[in-house]
């Protein structure tokens, strides 16, 4: 099956649109921090003749599968094996002129969620894997193996904003006295049997637990926490960033970013805001966008999607002395 038939871009006119005014000179570079499949870089590369692609994944299969897809961009796009918390020595390689573009589009991928084996999908029997990077790390086998019941429950209530994390997790040591947990139907069958009737009635007992799981195997919250003041400090003036994540915990490290870069430095009670207080960014779109309800009913990934975006305004400090 063609790739394009399996994986859509969530929110790719919007992005295009945000991101356009960034991408006019020649020779502009886009980086695609979350490269994927490389939906979302092949549009732009389709539509912007100029731009050169820095694309970064962490999943060397999603790497392969973008090289294929891409490669009659030639040297246009390189292919950048790392978290996305590596953007500034990504594109230190190429440039020491910064980037025009950035793009964020955050959580578990397609590849990822429709290919069994890699265990993110608790409607699937799989190895409890969930690793993006399967070259190295630790699968969230063995942290259901060695966690304790504390730390177990501290991850389903941190990472999963689960209320029933106590229980969860003492249903957990219980079963992984009895037989390892190494597949995720077993770890369904634990959650269900451990979840009340009435609060299966409100949603699938182990969407919040393999979240939690997921964020804890990859680092995401921290690698994302390190990565968007580092991408902030790669742009241009003149430069824009748009992210797109899909879970409240994402959105809110993005908010805060965000709305930090764009703030003001003066000190409270400053009569007058000198030009060194102004803020560096200013952001493109109110709160948060979401898709459309017309690109939710065709992409189900659309969902829970929530944009923002900023544009460089000024330079930091110390590129100004520079």
């Amino acid at each position: 099956m063609d790739i394009r038939d399996i994986h859509t871009p969530v929110m790719l006119e919007r992005c295009v649109e945000l991101l356009a005014p960034a991408l006019a000179r020649r020779d502009a570079v886009l980086v695609d921090a979350t490269l994927g499949m490389g939906g979302h870089t092949e549009a732009f590369l389709d539509r912007f003749s100029g731009v050169h692609v820095i694309g970064l994944d962490r999943d060397t299969e999603a790497l392969r599968i973008a090289a294929d897809r891409l490669a009659r961009f030639g040297d246009r796009v390189r292919f950048v094996h790392t978290v996305y918390d590596g953007i500034a020595d990504a594109i230190g390689v190429w440039t020491d002129e910064g980037a025009d573009a950035i793009l964020f589009d955050l959580g578990v991928s397609s590849l990822q969620l429709d290919e069994a084996g890699r265990g993110f999908a608790y409607a699937r029997d799989a190895p409890l894997d969930m690793r993006m990077d399967q070259s190295r790390g630790t699968t969230a086998a063995e942290i259901l193996a060695s966690y304790g019941e504390g730390d177990l429950r501290r991850i389903f209530e941190r990472y999963g904003e689960e209320k029933l994390a106590g229980r969860y997790a003492r249903a957990i040591i219980d079963a992984r006295g009895r037989e390892p947990l190494e597949r995720s139907g077993q770890l369904v069958q634990i959650l269900t049997d451990a979840t009340p009737a009435a609060a299966q009635r409100a949603g699938h007992p182990a969407k919040r637990v393999f979240q939690a799981l997921r964020i804890e195997v990859n680092a995401e919250l921290s690698a994302l926490a390190n990565a968007l003041p580092a991408a902030l400090r790669s742009l241009r003036v003149g430069g824009r960033i748009v992210v797109l994540s899909y879970q409240s915990l994402e959105d809110r490290i993005v908010k805060r970013a965000l709305a930090a870069a764009s703030a003001s430095t003066a000190p409270a009670g400053l009569p007058v805001e000198l030009p060194e207080h102004a803020p560096r960014f200013r952001l493109l779109v109110k709160g948060a966008e979401q898709a459309t309800d017309d690109e939710r009913a065709r992409n189900r990934r659309a969902a829970s999607v929530r944009l923002r975006a900023a544009e460089r305004i000024r330079p930091d400090e110390a590129k100004e002395r520079a």
